[in-house]
């Protein structure tokens, strides 16, 4: 199996990688975004260390089943030929109502057939009010083109 664009990455083939990785998380659909990795793909997100697309799956739907109405943008941070960097603000909210800004760094890591082979992600979380999201756009489903993505919108 293939998933373009394929390494080496150039500054746009980044973009356009990080863009539909963003619009997968963005569908909230756990087999669909696990279908981005390796099968034997290996994730550290937050503390926790993983391996293999049925841990993906596992994982996303654990946390799409907590972070409810999950929206996310991803920005471009750096690439080098198969390798991409990423930066990225998601928002959600919890059972009890509360709204969350989670932040974060990713790291990634590809194959020569463009499936990523490791994902390394670093997040923080603070709670905000619901009046303070920035993205409100009807989820699930991808950013509409006229939502900014992160290089205009400040931290």
């Amino acid at each position: 199996m293939s998933r373009p664009p394929l390494p080496p990455f150039t500054r746009e083939t980044a973009a356009q990688k990080a863009r539909m990785a963003e619009d997968a998380w963005n569908s909230r659909d756990p087999v669909r975004v696990s279908l981005a990795y390796t099968e034997d793909s290996r994730w550290r997100n937050r503390s926790e260390f993983f391996q293999g697309r049925e841990a993906i799956v596992e994982f996303l739907t654990r946390k799409w089943a907590k972070e409810h109405d999950y929206r996310l943008i991803k920005d471009l941070w750096a690439f080098d030929q198969n390798r991409i960097a990423v930066r990225f603000q998601y928002e959600w909210h919890d059972d009890a109502g509360q709204w969350h800004r989670s932040y974060g760094n990713e790291q990634w890591e590809f194959d020569d057939h463009g499936l990523m082979r490791r994902r390394e992600a670093s997040i923080n979380d603070i709670a905000i009010k619901e009046s303070e999201r920035r993205f409100r756009w009807p989820a699930p489903g991808p950013r509409p083109a006229d939502v900014a993505g992160l290089s205009e919108n400040p931290l």
